[in-house]
C-alpha cells in the first residue's frame, strides 16, 4: 500500500445519496481474483447516463469523489474499493459511509472523509471548476477559495494510511518481535516447536 498524506486534484462531483456497492462495481465483475481492470466497470450504471461526471473529460483521472450520504451501502464486496483504486480514486468525501465499505476502503489505501452536508454541498460547487486538497496531517479539506473544513479520522487508520501500512505491512513491521517470540518459545517449549 502506498502512503497517503495528501490527496489533491479535481474531484468527481457525484453528490448522489445511497450509492451502493453494486453501483460502484456491478456483480458481473466479481468473477475476477485480481484488482486490475475493475476501474473500467466502476459506476457502469451511471456511465450509461448522458453527461455523467465519470465520462466528462473535465474530471478525467480525478483522485477524489464527492458523494452523498450513505456512500458504499449494500453488500460487503471489497471489489468496490478495488474498482475505485483501479480508476485512480484515493479519497471519497461524503456525509456518511457504510461501515463495511469504509473498512474496505481503508484496507485498500482509500481515505474516507466524513463532512457535514453543508461542507459537502460547498465542495460539490468548487469541484465543478477547481481542485480540492485533503490533508491527513492537518485533518482538513481545503479549496483555492480559502474554504477549510476540519474532519475527524480514527488515529490508527490515519497512521496506517500515512505510513502505507495494510494488514500485511503491520505484521511485517513487527517481524523481529515475532521472530524473537518464536525463538523464545522454541527454547522454552521445544515440544511445540516445528520439527523437520
Amino acid at each position: 500500500m502506498e502512503p497517503v498524506t495528501t490527496v489533491s486534484g479535481r474531484a468527481y462531483p457525484l453528490g448522489r445519496k445511497n450509492v451502493d456497492t453494486d453501483v460502484i462495481i456491478p456483480a458481473h465483475y466479481l468473477k475476477t481474483i485480481t484488482r486490475a481492470g475493475l476501474g473500467k466497470g466502476a459506476f457502469e450504471v451511471i456511465r450509461v447516463e448522458p453527461g455523467n461526471v465519470f465520462d466528462d473529460p473535465e474530471y478525467a483521472g480525478a483522485p477524489i469523489i464527492i458523494a452523498g450520504d450513505n456512500f458504499g451501502c449494500g453488500s460487503s464486496r471489497e471489489h468496490a474499493a478495488w474498482a475505485l483504486g483501479d480508476m485512480g480514486v484515493t479519497a471519497v468525501i461524503a456525509p456518511s459511509f457504510s461501515d463495511i465499505f469504509s473498512g474496505n476502503a481503508f484496507k485498500n489505501g482509500i481515505v474516507t472523509v466524513v463532512l457535514p452536508q453543508e461542507a459537502v454541498d460547498r465542495l460539490l460547487e468548487v469541484a465543478k471548476t477547481h481542485p480540492i486538497t485533503i490533508d491527513l496531517e492537518t485533518k482538513t479539506v481545503t479549496t483555492p477559495f480559502q474554504d477549510r473544513f476540519a474532519f475527524e479520522i480514527d488515529p490508527f487508520r490515519r497512521d496506517c494510511l500515512m505510513k502505507g501500512l495494510d494488514e500485511i505491512g503491520l505484521t511485517l513491521a513487527r517481524d523481529s518481535r515475532i521472530s524473537d517470540y518464536e525463538a523464545k518459545m522454541a527454547r522454552e517449549r521445544p515440544w511445540i516447536a516445528a520439527t523437520a
